[in-house]
């Protein structure tokens, strides 16, 4: 999704290197990649006026596999609401604990939202390694 690219891109690339952006989203777009994800992992949408301003998918053990905001929606209050409404959903689904791994970027909003840090880790993407954080909020 190019919102996803975008948005390491311009926004990630403030604590992250080229180098290291490149890896988490890869050179280009893979569009075929994301049309087979988004199929699967069936993601909750944020729109305003029928662009979309950001995503967030959550899995059924509680895990938000991807949160992103669009790089030109930034601190609008959009992924608050996008986290409200997955606490609401993992509620509802009797899921009582959230958690993701989250990027040094996202991490203070994270915290704001009442996350906590688990740990801290370095993942490698395609041969890079990135630092990011282990975070949780039980509901």
């Amino acid at each position: 999704m190019k919102l996803f690219y975008d948005t390491v891109h311009q926004i990630n690339i403030g604590d992250y290197t080229q180098e290291q952006v490149n890896a988490w989203t890869g050179e280009s777009m893979d569009y075929e990649f994301w049309h087979q994800r988004l199929q699967s992992k069936r993601p909750f949408i944020a729109e305003n006026h029928g662009e979309i301003v950001g995503f967030a998918e959550l899995e059924a053990n509680g895990h938000i596999d991807c949160f992103y905001c669009h790089s030109q929606y930034q601190r609008q209050g959009i992924g608050s609401k996008l986290l409200t409404h997955l606490e609401n959903i993992a509620i509802s689904r009797g899921i009582n604990r959230l958690y993701a791994e989250v990027s040094i970027t996202a991490k203070s909003f994270f915290q704001y939202q009442g996350f906590t840090i688990v740990k801290e880790q370095e993942v490698e993407r395609r041969g890079v390694k990135l630092k990011n954080y282990v975070m949780e909020k039980y509901l």
